[in-house]
């Protein structure tokens, strides 16, 4: 057996991460901590272990020039002893090096995913995944992987809701062992003394030091509405029939006829909200058809639709008989003294079901636009909302229609199926002495 110095020594939480065996692997780690040497190290250990045909090894970073910067020197370093040797070859222009055993590991930016497909991969590592598309891992990297089941690593810092996220929760909540992940803080690594990060604690903010060195998936904005462990929770929850059973069926409805945006139809029946229905590029009336359909499917008592695009669909649905709740998003809250808006108040109503007991589909598109907006408080100490247009500018690939969709479900409270009584015995935990406060609470909980 040959030995090859590579010049790397793992730390206590590297070598941890080198002895895994799951088949993909979430590490999120804390600023400066050596994530990119450890994808790195890694990756040579695996081509050189290589002894099929043709090995191809990835490392994606957001931006290809990303990736020169922080990785294709570590890359050339740790194998300058196998290319002086003659054993590995450096490609320049690919970002990559060739190694004897017909193994390569090549550098590329996620910036361009058309450069990722047509590789049949054998192992590959995503560092700082919070700052791809989402859709590079599932439509791009992943398919490439199957071939030869290539495992898989992900690595990066919190920045909040995102693909990261739902990768880290993923493979801590997973049962299949397949997945892992694993949370490395300032504290854990060792790469600081105690001094060290006393110092760096005091020149950040306290939100900061949580999200960069503490790698806390809520520090991602000190002013978000709802946090993402709020949300992970909801979608964690079983939907159990007894939570929905004998509570009104309330249909939220946030049309858009062209464009970008989607028709999204969510539908709620007490604390459970079910997977979102989405219509791209609907007239009106298709969309009013659909929403007739999932009345009668599901037996809805209420159906509310946002005015700002849907006068059409009003209209449609009026003209078939059926009756239609219209909601201004920037009309006058009912509890106006709280809230700016009838927006604002509609998205901390959901907020509150959300904390107290809410139950969410596992929807990493719903889970993104339940976290993302932002609130401040105007002269009178009202919550104000962020725009949805500030939301698409802050982030452009996001456009919050169900989130709206099922936010609109809490326009106005719905006389609830089952008697007050029957659901005080079957969920004491939820505030239903605020019942006739329609500021906090609607009537079916």
């Amino acid at each position: 057996m040959t030995t090859i110095d590579l010049g790397y020594r793992p730390r206590r939480w590297q070598q941890s991460t080198h002895e895994d065996r799951s088949h993909y692997f979430v590490l999120a780690v804390h600023r400066r901590a050596g994530k990119t040497k450890l994808a790195v190290a890694d990756l040579i250990d695996s081509a050189l272990r290589f002894n099929l045909d043709r090995g191809m090894y990835g490392y994606i970073a957001p931006l290809r020039t990303q990736a020169k910067a922080i990785a294709w020197g570590e890359l050339k370093a740790m194998c300058s002893n196998l290319i002086i040797a003659g054993k590995a070859e450096v490609k320049e222009s690919e970002l990559a090096v060739e190694f004897w055993n017909n193994a390569t590991i090549r550098l590329f930016g996620a910036d361009d995913p058309d450069s990722l497909r047509g590789y049949r991969w054998d192992k590959v590592w995503l560092d700082e995944v919070a700052q791809m598309k989402s859709d590079v891992w599932p439509e791009v990297v992943m398919p490439a992987c199957q071939d030869r089941n290539a495992p898989a690593g992900f690595i990066g810092t919190p920045k909040g809701v995102d693909a990261f996220s739902e990768l880290f929760y993923r493979g801590l909540h997973d049962t299949t062992g397949m997945w892992a992940s694993k949370r490395w803080t300032v504290y854990d690594t060792g790469v600081f003394t105690p001094e060290e990060i006393e110092r760096i604690k005091g020149q950040m903010s306290e939100k900061a030091f949580a999200r960069e060195f503490m790698c806390d998936f809520d520090a991602g904005s000190e002013d978000q509405l709802i946090s993402m462990t709020s949300v992970e929770a909801a979608a964690r929850r079983p939907a159990t029939p007894d939570k929905a059973h004998g509570a009104s069926v309330i249909l939220g409805v946030d049309p858009a006829r062209f464009g970008d945006d989607r028709t999204a139809i969510v539908r709620r029946q007490g604390v459970v909200c079910y997977p979102p229905v989405i219509m791209r590029d609907a007239d009106n009336m298709r969309v009013a058809d659909a929403v007739v359909q999932q009345k009668e499917l599901h037996g809805a008592d209420a159906i509310f639709v946002d005015i700002g695009n849907g006068a059409g669909v009003v209209d449609r649905l009026r003209m078939l008989g059926h009756q239609v709740i219209e909601v201004p998003f920037g009309g006058k809250a009912t509890a106006d003294t709280l809230y700016l808006n009838k927006r604002a108040e509609k998205c901390c109503l959901m907020r509150d079901c959300i904390d107290a007991g809410g139950c969410i589909p596992d929807d990493l598109g719903l889970k993104q636009e339940l976290c993302a907006p932002t609130y401040t408080y105007d002269n009178r100490g009202r919550v104000k909302l962020e725009s949805k247009d500030d939301i698409v500018k802050r982030i452009p690939e996001m456009s919050p229609d169900k989130a709206d969709a099922l936010a609109l479900t809490f326009a106005a409270p719905v006389a609830a199926r089952t008697p007050m009584s029957e659901l005080q015995k079957r969920y004491p935990n939820l505030p239903i002495d605020n019942i006739g406060q329609p500021e906090r609470w609607s009537p079916e909980w």
